[in-house]
């Protein structure tokens, strides 16, 4: 596999960030699983074995995992055990949280075997006043999930970095919501809206439970491979395994110039050569 100039620079400036993981914790790393979303459509079962083979340790499903029935999230643990590969977290639509649908979300994750339950989106909110309600909503959220085993999570996007009257909304979701709520944090959103995604890991200690290692850069957007673009990586990571508490990392990959697997492995690959694990 050839490796740019800019990563093989990347990769020798993180050698301290391999040191220190072999020193700590493993942290596993899985697989967003939206970044390989058209191989899912054509064979569910066979993108996860492919995935699994490629090496990833975990996979996050979104949102179109809470239409399948109770048998075929059976299936689909049996799958994962089969493939000693694990579903930590799920990412679903707002609608999910609402009193009337979280029961299922529940049911769902429990048979998947997942940690944690993630919004991952709120819509087009417009007001710090809509952002509170939203707070509010995965505050009682988290109150139905607890006795399940299960926390509650809410995943970012370029909004939740844009201020709003003063404020971003993000600060309002972490202000009004549980300590042991996730702020799952999108790397590459975060750094294109002009955020320091370190100082913001510093200033939650313990809530960034999970990243998703997207890239970005000013030249390619979200084409860019994993550390291939603007993201400071080797001063995150030290972050989310310092301060953090990051318990898994995701690869998340919105398009680049190669296949979704062909993607998904060299971005692995990346992550390996960067942190050394």
């Amino acid at each position: 596999m050839s490796i740019t100039r800019r990563s093989f620079l990347g990769t020798a400036a993180a050698a301290p960030i391999a040191l220190a993981a072999a020193r700590g914790k493993h942290v596993p790393v899985g697989l967003e699983m939206y970044s390989v979303r058209h191989e899912m459509e054509k064979d569910l079962n066979g993108t996860v074995r492919e995935v699994a083979q490629i090496g990833y340790k975990d996979v996050e499903f979104f949102a179109p995992y809470y239409n399948w029935t109770t048998d075929q999230a059976k299936d689909m643990r049996k799958l994962l055990d089969e493939l000693n590969i694990r579903c930590l977290s799920t990412h679903n639509s707002a609608s999910n949280f609402q009193p009337e649908n979280l029961q299922k979300a529940i049911d769902l994750n429990k048979i998947l075997g997942t940690r944690f339950v993630v919004m991952s989106s709120a819509g087009r909110i417009t007001t710090q006043d809509g952002w509170r309600k939203v707070a509010d909503t995965l505050t009682a959220a988290c109150e139905k999930l607890r006795p399940a085993g299960l926390r509650g999570g809410y995943h970012n996007h370029q909004l939740e970095f844009t201020p709003l009257d003063g404020k971003r909304p993000i600060e309002t979701i972490a202000a009004n919501t549980p300590k042991d709520f996730m702020l799952q944090l999108d790397v590459g959103t975060c750094v294109e809206m002009g955020s320091d995604p370190v100082a913001w890991i510093n200033a939650n200690p313990g809530r960034i439970n999970s990243l998703h290692l997207k890239d970005w850069s000013k030249e390619r957007g979200y084409r860019v491979l994993f550390g291939e673009g603007a993201v400071p990586w080797k001063d995150v990571l030290a972050a989310a395994e310092k301060t953090g508490g990051v318990e898994f990392y995701l690869i998340e990959q919105e398009g680049s110039d190669y296949s979704e697997f062909e993607t998904a492995e060299k971005c692995l690959a990346n992550f390996r050569k960067l942190h050394g694990a």
